[in-house]
């Protein structure tokens, strides 16, 4: 199994050299990470971009399907897509927006909320499971890094 590297490398690399396996190493460890907290999703039969497409609105509230798609970093016809299937399975709902018209705003339903609401759930309860397991000093460690973690994940 792979190892981050540890703090002694860490201060003998000059600053690039460390940077880069930094990166390197928070990278495999992340997409692991996700990798298994994906794999601990129910089978509710929605593929990932769907499901993204629902989180972003949980977070943001509704949106225009330019909105969403552009939150989501996907080209509008493909969102058109995305919708459609949602809308199909009673996922979303669409009203027209009250400051244009020609626009639609797109909100979730309460089955939508449901659905992440319990697979939010299942997967808190996963990794709450593998935290109970460490240290207190590597639980903390992990909440000193939260904010950093943070401000990667929303650049």
């Amino acid at each position: 199994m792979h190892r981050c590297m540890s703090l002694v490398r860490l201060t003998n690399m000059p600053g690039s050299a460390v940077t880069s396996d930094l990166a390197h190493d928070l990278r495999l460890a992340t997409m692991r990470l996700a990798r298994r907290l994906r794999s601990q999703r129910a089978d509710h039969g929605l593929p990932l971009g769907q499901l993204s497409a629902l989180a972003a609105l949980d977070r943001h509230g509704p949106l225009t399907p330019g909105a969403l798609a552009q939150h989501e970093q996907i080209r509008p016809p493909s969102m058109t897509k995305v919708l459609a299937a949602l809308a199909e399975g009673g996922y979303i709902d669409r009203v027209p927006d009250p400051h244009d018209g020609r626009q639609q705003l797109v909100s979730l339903t309460d089955k939508a909320r449901r659905l992440l609401r319990e697979d939010r759930r299942r997967r808190d309860e996963w990794l709450a499971s593998l935290l109970v397991g460490l240290s207190d000093d590597d639980r903390a460690a992990l909440a000193a890094a939260l904010p950093v973690l943070e401000v990667l994940a929303d650049s």
